[in-house]
Parts: structure tokens; sequence; C-alpha cells
């Protein structure tokens, strides 16, 4: 998995491309929350559940019906007036590619057993053929050592980077786009 930073960052880069003036910021707490959500279902291991297992790390949580609901969820209920500037299926949008980032970011990565993207239909894990991000250890204490430097150095290159990108991409084209005073 990437770290819980990471996804946040990436959830983050996401909301540029739907950034509107008068946004309010807990739409982007939201969506950055919402892209570490999946990651609860490591909770499963104190219980039992198996890394493989439907409720496993990597399966339904980190699906597309999982980051569908959820963003239907989120939607309907933290957001049950109008937030200016988004319709009711952008602010979805949003929510649903913040939490499906995280699959994709976890699909990226250089270990694990992969991702279970379409359960509950099938849960076959997949990983994509690219795969350039170091795999996070689970756990803070395993974090702190020189592995999770080398986690943090790819994190910064591959979601850190691209999403400060799409940060800038997004600033500049409503900047040229903006009418002139």
């Amino acid at each position: 998995m990437a770290s819980v930073f990471s996804h946040a960052v990436a959830a983050l880069g996401i909301g540029a491309c739907f950034y509107r003036p008068r946004t309010p910021k807990r739409v982007w707490v939201i969506g950055a929350l919402c892209a570490v959500i999946p990651d609860l279902d490591v909770i499963g291991f104190g219980f039992g559940v198996h890394y493989g297992d439907f409720w496993g790390h990597r399966g339904f949580t980190h699906s597309l019906l999982f980051a569908a609901l959820l963003a239907s969820v989120v939607a309907l209920l933290a957001f049950r007036q109008a937030v200016p500037g988004f319709s009711g299926f952008s602010l979805w949008t949003y929510f649903f590619l913040a939490i499906a980032s995280h699959g994709l970011l976890d699909a990226m990565t250089d270990g694990g057993l992969g991702v279970a993207f379409f359960s509950p239909f099938n849960n076959t894990r997949y990983f994509l053929p690219w795969r350039p991000i170091r795999v996070s250890p689970i756990g803070v204490s395993r974090f702190f050592t020189d592995r999770g430097l080398e986690v943090v150095k790819s994190e910064l290159f591959w979601i850190w980077l691209p999403a400060a990108l799409l940060v800038a991409s997004g600033w500049l084209i409503r900047r040229r786009s903006a009418p002139s005073a």
C-alpha cells in the first residue's frame, strides 16, 4: 500500500481538478479522509481476517463498488445542502475518484497481493503492469526505518510530485481563463 499521507495528497491533487473559489475547505478535508478509509481494512488482521479474504487488506474496501458506495454516502450525508460551484454529480465524482485512487495507487506498489478492484463480483487481486511505488509497511513503528525512508522517497516522486503538478496545472488553467480585471 501507499502510505496514508500519500493517499490524502493524491485526493487533494484530484481536488485541484474540481476546485471552485467558494468551495468550503471541508470538501477537500473530507475528500482526503475518504481516500484513506479503504485502509481501515487492516483492522481485520486483529480479528483473524486473512490478507486475501473478501474483507482482508486490499479486498472489498479497495474496490470500485466500495468507492461508489462511500462517495454516495458522503455526498448525501455530509453535503445535504448545495456546495457553491458544485453539482451533486461533480461532488460525487470528486469523492469517487479520491476513494478509487486508493486502489489504483496500491496496485502500483511493489508488494502485497494486489487489489480486488471488481469485488464483490470478482475477488481476483490485480496489480498494474507498472509498479514503481515502494510498498509502505503496515504499522507506524515500521514506517520510521530505512525501508520507510525508501517508501517516502518513492512516494514523493510518484505521488506527491504528480499531485503538485495537478494543483499547479489547475491553478494555471483557472488563472488563464479568468476574466481580466
